[in-house]
């Protein structure tokens, strides 16, 4: 059980100390997590955490750790707390900015099958599934409106290089605006690869354009998930893969996998793939319950808990490889562990408060709709616009202030929500309206019951006891969020 404890619910000891807000939450039969506003955190025994809840604790020791994290004070003191506004604060730092992620959805058109592809891709020959230049310009337009001093353009698809022209015309075009506004810019294209040439690789090279593709693992895994006539898609990324880090340097390509049914028992198999092809990172990723991956059941094989023992599996794995001196970074951990151990966020929208729906990413379809998230887009394709918060045609004013981004915004703040507001791990988890929309058609959902909040739930407690009981585990952990 997971409930929040403060001064109010306790008498304030006669040793002159009283409690800050905390939380708690047992995480072994002898282990209670405390965590305060802003995610410090210490382990105590079950002994010790009914000392300090009554008020008779008399270990000086376990008293100064406790005032160190920000869990007790002195009566009269100022500091902790504010201290405590002030990380709280740099925490929410980013907020201002708003959205620094713009997605174009370039067409729809793909020549791949994928088994859990959340859209209806279309044929190659349909070229009525492009977004048009006249399109793009008006989305181009209200990007450079974002205050965000970054700004990242996606170019997503189907399969986005089939409409390569308008890519390239883009990118000139937000070079030529941006000469006025001065942001720092980014082009990333999600892509499979199976298309790269010698034109697309010398304007990647010229425009410092970084892509980002699948490696779901071994071939016969990716080639059985992620389908192309010649069943040679694992041939043909890992060939663009190689050429990228070949000619354009080992950072300017990523990869990313999605766990199917088949992937469960292969958590090894697909971490060497990453290293054979000498990629130092990986991002263990559930599958999405949004668009046509439900109506394809690519997902329905497995729950959370199976998805989870994969996910231990897999970091413990990562932990090992790193023993023997070769490096990898299991990307969610580090995300995770910079929540976990510094006062820095990392901005991931997953894990935002409020949620990171439109303030983090914008997503302008093929055809000018734009939705608050790609997971939004994904449900409009089955014919729930929820998410569809305006289009190429809107004003800015009018999308960002659309009362269909402010109410789930609004419900999403997880200080308020119900059981997010006593949760220990509130500090370092997010939001998510889409997927609780999705799921219990509610913007906050039942916590009890969220696929979300289990997931989720179980990461935390997974890095948090590497990282109490294995002091190597623990350092990898502080590396890898200082990246």
């Amino acid at each position: 059980m997971t409930t929040r404890v403060d001064q109010r619910d306790v008498d304030v000891a006669p040793a002159g100390w009283e409690l800050l807000p905390l939380r708690f939450h047992r995480l072994d039969r002898d282990s209670i997590l405390l965590t305060n506003l802003v995610g410090e955190h210490m382990f105590v025994t079950e002994d010790e955490f009914l000392a300090v809840v009554s008020g008779s604790c008399s270990d000086q020791g376990l008293l100064a750790r406790l005032r160190a994290r920000h869990l007790i004070q002195v009566p009269g003191e100022r500091l902790p707390a504010e201290l405590l506004a002030i990380k709280l604060r740099t925490r929410l730092r980013r907020l201002p900015d708003s959205t620094g992620l713009h997605i174009l959805v370039l067409t729809l058109r793909c020549e791949h099958t994928c088994r859990y592809c959340q859209v209806s891709r279309q044929s190659t020959a349909r070229s009525e599934f492009d977004m048009t230049e006249a399109t793009a310009r008006k989305a181009l337009d209200l990007a450079f409106r974002s205050p965000s001093p970054h700004l990242k353009l996606e170019f997503q698809g189907g399969e986005p290089l089939l409409n390569f022209p308008l890519l390239r015309w883009i990118v000139s075009e937000a070079k030529t605006i941006n000469a006025e506004h001065g942001k720092k810019l980014a082009f990333v294209i999600a892509t499979n690869l199976a298309l790269l040439d010698d034109e697309i690789m010398d304007f990647c090279a010229a425009e410092d354009i970084y892509l980002s593709t699948s490696i779901d693992g071994p071939p016969d895994l990716h080639n059985s998930n992620r389908r192309r006539p010649g069943q040679d898609s694992w041939e043909r990324t890992v060939a663009g893969i190689r050429r990228i880090q070949d000619e354009l340097g080992p950072d300017r390509v990523s990869a990313l996998m999605t766990t199917t049914e088949a992937s469960l028992a292969r958590p090894r198999e697909i971490i060497d793939t990453y290293v054979d092809l000498g990629m130092h990172d990986v991002f263990l990723r559930p599958i999405s319950p949004y668009g046509f991956a439900l109506r394809r059941r690519a997902g329905a094989g497995y729950d959370v808990a199976r998805w989870l023992e994969f996910y231990e599996a897999g970091l413990d794995y990562v932990i090992s490889l790193n023993r023997q001196g070769i490096p990898m970074v299991e990307n969610y951990a580090a995300i995770v562990a910079k929540k976990i151990f510094t006062n820095d966020d990392p901005g991931y929208v997953d894990l935002t408060s409020p949620a990171g729906i439109g303030i983090g990413a914008l997503v302008y379809n093929y055809d000018g709709d734009i939705y608050a998230s790609d997971e939004g887009r994904m449900l409009a394709e089955m014919h729930d616009d929820t998410f569809r918060i305006g289009s190429v045609d809107s004003s800015y004013e009018q999308i960002m202030l659309s009362d269909k981004l402010l109410h789930p915004l609004e419900q999403s703040l997880t200080l308020s929500a119900p059981m997010c507001s006593t949760c220990a791990f509130e500090p370092y988890c997010g939001s998510d309206p889409v997927y609780h929309h999705a799921t219990m058609n509610d913007f906050v959902g039942h916590k009890a019951m969220s696929g979300f909040c289990e997931r989720n739930m179980g990461v935390f407690s997974t890095i948090l006891r590497r990282a109490r009981d294995d002091s190597f585990a623990r350092e990898l952990f502080w590396r890898w969020a200082q990246r």
